[in-house]
């Protein structure tokens, strides 16, 4: 099935490590052209310069993803250099885990202007082109945590999973038939999601549950998966974990 990844036009937000790096590379390894978009544009160079290096198809730009029209651009950079916008993989998040009587309200705005506005931006930027092309694939990164509840200290984090999977499966059931609509919830993944947290106790929870992560080349290739069916097939959602992790 690997000829349906090769030349796909692939839009990856948050690429700059992690989940979105290791994504990348894998993708591109398979054949397909990949379309970066993070904020930190140096470590989005570099990964476009050893993807090229290697014969893989990939370009960059700077992206915030609370900034819609920053997405835009990113996507429409896309359709512009390739004609077609195939996948739009929103990974971009950030996991700042403390408890609740913190009120760290600058904490909840962040949580929620990346992991659900920057969700719904990339599902804007890029619906009008795939209801044009009449294909397409939104992969939208949830969390374990959108299936139960991260506590103590990850109730506003649960929150915004929980909101990724709800939008994923009502954007499902209203474009539907040759519109992908798959969510990616991985439990404990090897990625800089777990330096998001600078409350001291919290941080150190995370980082000992943070033991026994898996590798981010589990997701790509769960990813993969998605991507590489038949186009009369939808993976709607992925739950990938440590074996030994609980939930």
């Amino acid at each position: 099935m690997e000829n349906n990844i090769k030349n796909k036009v692939i839009v990856i937000t948050g690429a700059s490590s992690g989940l979105g790096e290791e994504t990348a590379k894998y993708l591109a390894e398979k054949g397909a052209i990949v379309v970066l978009g993070a904020r930190r544009s140096d470590k989005l160079e570099k990964i476009v310069n050893d993807i090229t290096a290697k014969g893989g198809s990939a370009i960059y730009q700077q992206t915030d993803v609370t900034n819609k029209v920053q997405v835009q651009a990113l996507v429409n950079m896309a359709v512009n250099t390739y004609g077609r916008l195939d996948v739009i993989i929103n990974n971009a998040g950030i996991m700042p885990i403390a408890p609740m009587s913190e009120v760290r309200t600058d904490e909840w705005d962040n949580m929620i202007d990346i992991n659900i506005k920057g969700v719904l931006y990339g599902i804007a930027a890029a619906l009008p082109v795939f209801q044009k092309q009449e294909s397409g694939h939104f992969i939208n990164l949830g969390s374990v945590a959108g299936i139960k509840v991260f506590s103590p200290g990850g109730t506003v984090y649960s929150g915004t999973k929980y909101a990724v999977r709800a939008i994923s499966d009502g954007l499902r059931h209203e474009v539907g038939r040759n519109i992908r609509t798959t969510t990616i919830e991985p439990g404990a993944v090897d990625s800089e999601l777990k330096h998001s947290t600078n409350h001291e106790e919290s941080s150190k929870n995370v980082n000992e549950f943070y033991k026994l992560a898996i590798p981010a080349a589990a997701v790509a290739r769960a990813i993969a998966f998605a991507i590489e069916q038949p186009v009369d097939v939808d993976i709607n959602e992925i739950v990938i974990r440590p074996t030994v992790q609980e939930f």
